[in-house]
C-alpha cells in the first residue's frame, strides 16, 4: 500500500512540475515574441521614395510659395540645360571656386530652394542633398577646362500627358527613380517646370497612385484600349 502511494505521490509531483515548467517556459516566449506598440515604426519609407518623406515638412511651403512669373522655367528650359535626357543639370551660372564642394557652396541655395537675392530667382531643389560632391556631375556651362564629347545614344525625353495608363488617371513616372527620391525637388515649388509642377505637393505619398513604368522612355506612347467588336 505505501509502495502504491509513494508512485502515485512521485506521479503527482513530476504532473506538477510539468505544469510549473510548462506555464514558466509558455509566459517566457510570450514575452520575447511581445514588441511594444512605442517601439515599432508606424511607416518604413521605401529606400526609392524616402527623399520624399524627408522633404514632407516643405511641402505645404512649396505650396504657397508665389510664382515667379520672370524667371519660369518651363520644360523646354528644363531639358535645355542637360547634354541629353537624364543627364545631370549644367549649372547656368558663375562658379566662384572651380574646386568648391557642395556642403560649402552649392547646397547654400539647392537644399532648400527658396529665393535667391544675387540671381533674383527661385533655386531648385536638390533632391540628393548627401551626396556633397556636386561638381563630380555638374558641370558649369562656361569653364576654362578640358571638355572631352562622347558619342552617346540620345534618348527623347517624356512629353507631358502622354503617360497615362488610361483617360484621367494619374500619369506614371517616366523615368527612374535613383538619386532623384525627391519628387518635390522637381515637381513643387516656384523653381518647377511650369508644366509639371504639382497641385497637391502636400500629398506626400506620391507613389501611392503615380507608379513607374517599366518601358523605355522613348517608347512611351498614349494609352489607347482596342475595341473587340471592331476586329470583328
Amino acid at each position: 500500500m505505501k509502495k502504491r502511494l509513494g508512485i502515485i505521490s512521485l506521479f503527482i509531483v513530476l504532473f506538477i512540475t510539468f505544469i510549473v515548467i510548462w506555464s514558466f517556459s509558455y509566459q517566457t516566449g510570450l514575452e520575447e515574441g511581445y514588441v511594444p506598440i512605442e517601439n515599432t515604426a508606424i511607416h518604413t519609407n521605401i529606400p526609392s521614395e524616402s527623399g520624399v518623406f524627408k522633404r514632407s515638412e516643405f511641402a505645404l511651403e512649396y505650396a504657397n510659395m508665389p510664382v515667379d512669373a520672370n524667371h519660369q522655367r518651363t520644360l523646354d528650359t528644363y531639358y535645355d540645360n542637360r547634354a541629353y535626357h537624364g543627364a545631370p543639370p549644367s549649372i547656368p551660372h558663375p562658379v566662384k571656386n572651380e574646386r568648391s564642394l557642395g556642403g560649402n557652396t552649392c547646397l547654400q541655395c539647392h537644399q532648400n530652394g527658396g529665393f535667391v537675392k544675387r540671381f533674383e530667382a527661385y533655386a531648385p531643389v536638390t533632391p540628393h542633398p548627401e551626396m556633397v560632391n556636386c561638381r563630380q556631375c555638374h558641370v558649369a556651362q562656361n569653364s576654362n577646362s578640358l571638355f572631352k564629347s562622347a558619342n552617346l545614344a540620345k534618348v527623347h525625353a517624356p512629353k507631358v500627358g502622354v503617360n497615362n495608363a488610361l483617360l484621367g488617371t494619374p500619369p506614371m513616372i517616366p523615368h527612374q527613380i535613383q538619386m532623384r527620391e525627391n519628387c518635390l525637388s522637381c515637381h513643387a515649388g516656384p523653381a518647377a517646370p511650369k508644366e509639371i509642377r504639382v497641385t497637391h505637393p502636400e500629398r506626400i505619398n506620391c507613389r501611392q497612385c503615380h507608379v513607374p513604368t517599366d518601358r523605355v522612355v522613348s517608347e512611351i506612347t498614349p494609352f489607347s484600349r482596342t475595341n473587340s467588336k471592331d476586329n470583328e
